[in-house]
């Protein structure tokens, strides 16, 4: 088996999100804050956003729905670069490794089109990518297959002959690597670094695997 292209998800493997970060600063009380976000900030909530909804109009939407926590959903998008804790220094070490052996290299991201560029302005190694599609800017989202094609095209504007079996996607979501792995694509569910890595290097990989802490 020859792998030519390796696609990695970004939440989970290469970057340090959750609302968790921001909201301890604005609930203290752990119970408190965890029915917050299972039922007013939720994660579907915010994958609309994902899906190309504008945070404009997601947070009207809410606040419509819940006004009295007006400051707390007002807050999610103001201060959205505080869930962005950083990197996740082992997935981009493997991202790194990646790269110094030529391997070809492309982002799949369930992401709002208007909070990624802060991403891009403030992580250098989103620069070793070349290309990443972004859901928000296609109004696509994964797990849907069209947003896998979508990727695959892009591939192809590099390696035109590539074939769905030569690509590997990395994701820590378990029903996104599955979706990758029904249309023919390579699927690793990422746990942890190490795992990732090796299961990379059981595919063919050739790689300086990195050392992790």
């Amino acid at each position: 088996m020859t792998i030519r292209a390796v696609v990695f998800d970004f939440g989970g493997v290469l970057f340090d999100w959750s609302p968790q970060h921001l909201y301890r600063k604005l609930i203290a009380d752990e119970a408190e804050r965890q029915w917050f976000l299972d039922n007013i900030c939720t994660q579907a909530w915010n994958t609309e956003q994902d899906a190309g909804r504008t945070l404009a109009e997601a947070t009207r939407t809410l606040i419509d729905l819940h006004p009295d926590h007006e400051p707390l959903i007002q807050a999610y998008y103001e201060r959205w670069h505080e869930m962005l804790r950083g990197e996740l220094a082992d997935g981009v070490a493997i991202l790194k490794a990646l790269h110094k052996v030529d391997m070809p290299l492309f982002g799949l991201t369930n992401w709002s089109a208007e909070t990624f560029p802060y991403a891009r302005a403030h992580y250098p190694f989103l620069q070793l990518f070349r290309n990443i599609v972004v859901s928000g800017e296609l109004e696509l989202i994964k797990p849907d297959p069209a947003i896998y094609h979508a990727s695959l095209d892009q591939i192809r504007a590099d390696l035109p002959d590539i074939k769905p079996r030569e690509v590997v996607f990395i994701d820590d979501v378990a029903g996104n690597t599955e979706a990758a792995i029904a249309l023919g694509w390579q699927g690793i569910h990422h746990v942890s670094a190490e795992r990732t890595a090796a299961r990379l290097r059981a595919l063919g990989v050739a790689f300086n695997v990195p050392t992790f802490p």
